[in-house]
């Protein structure tokens, strides 16, 4: 899979409080390998959330973008030596910090948990819906496949964007709308960069979700009461065994 277009970015802010005012400038690194051909830093200064000016590694020079900022790229574009240095910004700070990117985060994997569940379908024409849930997957680029006997299935299903987490992981949904024929088999397929050979989790049609559930719960009440009542016996029988029987007249 192809890698994504990433960036991160170093904020400098500096506040005029007494007239209510802000102005900033945002350094940052777009790439999408470490090679440094595919890197391009750019430097912008904002003032009151409007960019007055950037300067772009790939342009090589400052751009304004209102009156001020024209004015700045003027000024700084003759300069020689800061633009010099601003360009070597690419290699030295960009470079440097996108091969720790790679190397530490970017190269990493987590494999995707697959389950499968019933859920009820809306009014249409389909008597039934499964819903593959993939989650705690990275990188965020998957694929989510529905089969049916082995073959792929490209009507009524629908999906999800891969859905952030807030903790480097993904997640994802996909559902199909069908209708259950005697003997088939109804698989959801996942390819992912962290696995070796695809997960196939095939869907056990025998028993809806919500009465196997009914079972395990009504299973556990019952084991629960045994225990129950074996305790009380045996509580019983002790206190029966060191009773004293006192003979009467």
């Amino acid at each position: 899979m192809a890698s994504s277009f990433l960036g991160f970015s170093l904020f400098f802010i500096s506040l005029y409080g007494a007239d209510g005012f802000e102005e900033y400038s945002v350094a940052r690194c777009d790439f999408n390998s470490s090679e440094l051909k595919d890197i391009e830093y750019t430097l912008s200064y904002y003032y009151n959330k409007i960019e007055d000016v950037r300067f772009s590694s790939s342009v090589g020079k400052f751009v304004g973008y209102t009156e001020p900022g024209l004015k700045y790229a003027e000024n700084w574009n003759k300069d020689a030596a800061y633009l010099g240095s601003l360009k070597a910004e690419k290699e030295s700070y960009c470079k440097h910090n996108v091969e720790i990117w790679y190397s530490n985060i970017l190269t990493k994997t987590a494999e995707p948990s697959v389950r499968l569940s019933s859920v009820t379908p809306p009014g249409g024409k389909h008597t039934a819906m499964l819903m593959c849930s993939v989650y705690d997957f990275y990188p965020k680029q998957i694929r989510v496949t529905w089969l049916r006997d082995g073959k792929v299935v490209t009507s009524d299903v629908t999906s999800t964007d891969e859905l952030e987490d807030g903790d480097w992981y993904y997640q994802i949904q996909s559902h199909l709308e069908y209708t259950p024929r005697s003997g088939e088999k109804i698989s959801c397929m996942v390819e992912h960069a962290s696995l070796n050979t695809p997960v196939i989790q095939d869907w056990d049609p025998s028993m809806p979700e919500s009465e196997r559930n009914k079972i395990a719960i009504g299973a556990s009440g019952l084991v629960l009461g045994l225990i129950l009542s074996l305790a009380g016996f045996i509580y019983y029988r002790r206190k029966a065994h060191g009773r004293i029987l006192v003979p009467t007249n």
